[in-house]
Order: structure tokens, then C-alpha cells, then sequence
């Protein structure tokens, strides 16, 4: 029988997804119970809560042991988004269970602002200024919540000093992008470099839009010596750390230089369009968190993009029609997904970066098209 993992996150189906491409048996905790989530899912339990908001942890908890419960042997216990703030529960959660992936001193040591900062100063790493204190011109710096994924936490910094739980970070420039890597406690094997993109909305100007990848043969969009300086710095704090697993680290880039700006110990949203190698990057991550660094493959020959659709307006509920092959977390008909909350994920591939990019907006427009459709004639489904 094919190996149990069990996964816990605010949306699991893309572990899901990666653990049947490794030939495992997913058992699944999150807080969306999208219909493909269920679909691979062997076992499935809610979590309580809103996307961006912290776990709740005795909720959160009790899930993760009956998932255990149910599986019996299990490889171990991957955890998503929605723990990097957590640190407490994933404290408890490995007293009961084996984690893989980072350990809960490594996310605490990456995602407490000012221990990154201490971390970046010490070993020469470019990273921008961050504070608490009320700021003498706020236009200049951005207000962030610690521990905060996705973007939606980001806004312009306010007057006055940061709120609890908040700091300040100073504006740099550059185009957003993310080294995706692979780590054994040492050393790290860079999956690829992916550009980034915000979906801003009224009150979020920064929530994650999308994020693309080259094809094989494709000319960076950074400079090579560029990219070989972010990967031997993020070694560096993988040795400082002993993080473990797949992880990615933010950093923003332009013609004068870069910045690291997050460090995500944990599989992230790009998961979906690194996923084509001959090695199950699932399979890859709980390698490497035992300490034995896998081959990876090759890198995909075709370029991957994938972005996230988020509601035009309120779906209540959401209406039973047939979801096109590209579109991932499929909302259950019947549930609520409210305005500006994540709808699905779309996806496309091209012969390079810029046919990804235009197939990608092509769909989604479609889609975002057919729902309203669909609203206005519920007896049609999507094309």
C-alpha cells in the first residue's frame, strides 16, 4: 500500500496534489475543503477560520490527530501556509507528530522580522531596514504583519508607531521574485527563479497575484552572476538555520542591485508549476528534510504560470458547473466564497515565458467571463 502523509494548511490541494504525484496517500486538514482537495484527499478533516488569519490551534490540533488517527502509519506531517505565525503550535504539533519540512526553531528564526534582520546584517546579506517606531516620513516605509504570507498583510505604513504583531519596512526597488530551493540543513538546490506578481485590491495593494517560470532553454530574466549571489546567500542562512525542505525565498531586483525580503520554510504557491520534474518534488522535500539531498531531474522544458482568481463579487453560493481542466481549487457548489476572497487558481503553459503568460490571462479572463455568465443563465455550464 502506498505511503500516508498527512498535511495540514489554509489550502492543502496543492500538497495534496503533489503527494499523489509521488504515489502517497494524502490525509488532509485546511480551511477550504475545495472539491478537488476532497477529490485527492483519502481522509479530510475542516479547519476553522479565514484565509490569512491565524490557525486556530486546539481546532487545528484536534484535526492533525484525527487525520493520524485515521491514516495509522504515516511518513510524517507536512505543514502549509498558515503556520509561519504559529510557532507555538508547531511546537506542540511536534510533540505529537514527526514534521517534515521545517522545524519550528528554523520558522521561528526566519519569520520573527528582527531575527532576519540580525540573521541578514550578520552575514552580509542586502535586506531592507525594518522598524516599530513611529516612522518620520511613513510614504517611504510599508507596514507588515509578523510572520504574514501572501501579501494580503502588506499595506503603506501608517503614522504613529506599527500595532502589535506589525513592523515597519523600508521601501526598496525592484521587480519581485522568488528563488525556489530545495535544503538539507547545509546546502540548498535552486528549483528555479520565478517572477512574482500582486493582484491588488482597494485595502490589499499587495495580495499575491501569480508567479511564472521560464522554459529550460529560456534566457534568465536576471543576470546569471545576479542569481548565483541570491542562491549563496540563501545557502548561508540555510546553514545558519538548519532549515530544511522545499522553501523560497522573496527578494526584489533591479539593475542596481537586490534585496531579500522573506524567507517562506515551506512549500509555497509555485509548488504547482515546479512539480514536473522526474523526481516528485514531494518526495524531495521529506528526502531532504531526513538530510539526504535527492537528483532532482531536469528542468522542464516549457515554460509554467499560474495565478490566483479572485472574486469579482459575492458567489452565495457558489453554483454547480463543470470547471475547466486548468483551474485548481474548485470552490464546492453551495459553500460562500465572498468579494475579493481567493475563487481558484488558474493555469497555463507555453513554449516560453510570454505564450505561458498571454495562454494564463486568455483563461482567466474566459473563466472570470463564464462566472458571470453563469450567474445570469445557471442551466449553462463552463465551457
Amino acid at each position: 500500500m502506498a505511503e500516508a502523509v498527512l498535511i495540514a494548511a489554509q489550502s492543502g490541494r496543492a500538497l495534496a496534489e503533489a503527494a499523489r504525484r509521488a504515489g502517497m496517500r494524502p490525509f488532509v486538514a485546511d480551511l477550504f475543503g475545495d472539491s478537488d482537495t476532497l477529490a485527492l484527499s483519502k481522509a479530510y478533516r475542516p479547519l476553522p477560520g479565514r484565509f490569512g488569519s491565524p490557525m486556530a490551534f486546539d481546532a487545528t490540533l484536534a484535526a492533525i490527530d484525527a487525520l493520524a488517527d485515521t491514516a495509522g502509519s504515516v511518513v510524517g506531517l507536512v505543514l502549509g501556509s498558515g503556520f509561519e505565525d504559529a510557532r507555538d503550535l508547531m511546537a506542540r504539533i511536534a510533540e505529537r507528530h514527526r514534521l517534515i519540512g521545517a522545524a519550528a526553531p528554523a520558522v521561528a528564526a526566519l519569520k520573527d522580522p528582527f531575527a532576519l534582520a540580525a540573521l541578514c546584517a550578520r552575514l552580509d546579506i542586502p535586506h531592507p531596514k525594518i522598524a516599530t517606531d513611529a516612522r518620520p516620513d511613513p510614504s517611504g516605509w510599508l507596514l507588515k504583519r509578523a510572520g504574514g504570507s501572501g501579501g494580503s498583510h502588506i499595506r503603506p505604513a501608517v503614522r504613529g508607531p506599527a500595532p502589535d504583531a506589525h513592523y515597519f519596512q523600508a521601501r526598496v526597488e525592484g521587480r519581485p521574485h522568488a528563488l525556489n530551493f530545495l535544503a538539507d540543513g547545509r546546502a540548498i538546490q535552486t528549483l528555479a527563479v520565478t517572477e512574482q506578481w500582486c493582484a491588488p485590491s482597494p485595502i490589499r495593494p499587495y495580495r499575491y497575484g501569480g508567479a511564472v517560470t521560464g522554459a529550460a532553454t529560456e534566457a534568465p530574466l536576471l543576470p546569471n552572476a545576479l542569481i548565483t549571489t541570491v542562491a549563496e546567500a540563501v545557502e548561508s542562512i540555510v546553514a545558519a538555520t538548519g532549515l530544511r525542505g522545499l522553501g523560497s525565498a522573496d527578494f526584489l531586483a533591479d539593475a542596481s542591485g537586490w534585496w531579500l525580503t522573506e524567507i517562506n520554510p515551506r512549500p509555497g504557491a509555485t509548488l504547482d508549476i515546479l512539480d514536473r520534474r522526474s523526481t516528485p518534488l514531494l518526495m524531495a522535500h521529506i528526502a531532504a528534510s531526513l538530510g539526504a539531498m535527492p537528483a532532482l531531474g531536469a528542468q522542464p522544458a516549457d515554460a509554467a504560470a499560474a495565478q490566483i482568481c479572485y472574486a469579482g463579487r459575492e458567489h452565495a453560493p457558489v453554483p454547480d458547473f463543470a470547471w475547466p481542466d486548468h483551474v485548481r481549487d474548485r470552490p464546492r457548489p453551495g459553500t460562500v466564497v465572498r468579494r475579493d476572497a481567493p475563487l481558484c487558481t488558474v493555469f497555463a503553459h507555453g513554449a516560453d515565458r510570454q505564450t505561458a503568460l498571454d495562454s494564463l490571462n486568455t483563461r482567466t479572463m474566459r473563466l472570470q467571463a463564464d462566472l458571470t455568465a453563469e450567474k445570469m443563465h445557471p442551466e449553462e455550464t463552463l465551457r
